[in-house]
């Protein structure tokens, strides 16, 4: 009887703490600042698949033909026509992703982004959300006017990875942002006034 009595108590007080903690919260930074974490866990080992740009950090467990199988879902495809082309909808690998994917702030409060993942990423500001400027990885979408560029113009949202970048929270509602490369990395801001 001794013995089924402490894993019932053990569970029974896990329960207890978890009911009186609640939800986990988003807490802003002490300034009222965010931070977004632009992450992928692409696998370095896999050299040839990710090249010509790499895997640039030491973690990560996705190769690049893993990376391709999720991209499309035929269960998307269910528009009850015998002649649709199955996978036609983007979906994308779940772990590449942005962290969190939404956040509230003050007007004039500052966004901090950083690239945690082993893969170059964009964080743009969009009207909309729509597809990126990678051609493999449109589709069944259309480009974000946002993420077209003139020929050898640089991104300036583009994060490489482990380095940052800083946006300033500006106007009263909603912003969209997503990546260029990987389109289903989207955030949304609702900025507050202050």
């Amino acid at each position: 009887m001794r013995n089924v009595r402490i894993p019932v108590m053990l569970v029974l007080g896990v329960a207890v703490l978890w009911g009186t903690a609640g939800p986990i919260q988003l807490v802003a930074e002490p300034d009222g600042d965010t931070k977004i974490a632009l992450v992928d866990d692409c696998d370095p080992t896999d050299v040839a698949g990710w090249a010509p740009v790499g895997c640039l950090h030491d973690r990560g467990d996705v190769r690049q033909a893993e990376f391709a199988m999720f991209l499309r879902s035929p269960l998307y495809d269910n528009d009850g026509n015998p002649l649709s082309t199955a996978g036609q909808f983007l979906v994308g690998h779940p772990s590449w992703r942005n962290v969190p994917s939404h956040v509230a702030i003050a007007e004039g409060k500052t966004i901090h982004i950083e690239n945690e993942g082993g893969r170059p990423h964009t964080f743009t500001p969009v009207a909309q959300f729509g597809g990126g400027r990678v051609p493999p990885l449109l589709v069944g979408t259309q480009m974000a006017s946002e993420c077209a560029l003139a020929a050898g113009a640089t991104d300036p949202y583009q994060v490489a990875p482990g380095e940052r970048l800083k946006l300033t929270a500006s106007g009263d509602g909603i912003m969209r942002f997503q990546c260029c490369f990987h389109p289903w990395m989207r955030a949304t801001v609702r900025v507050t006034g202050e």
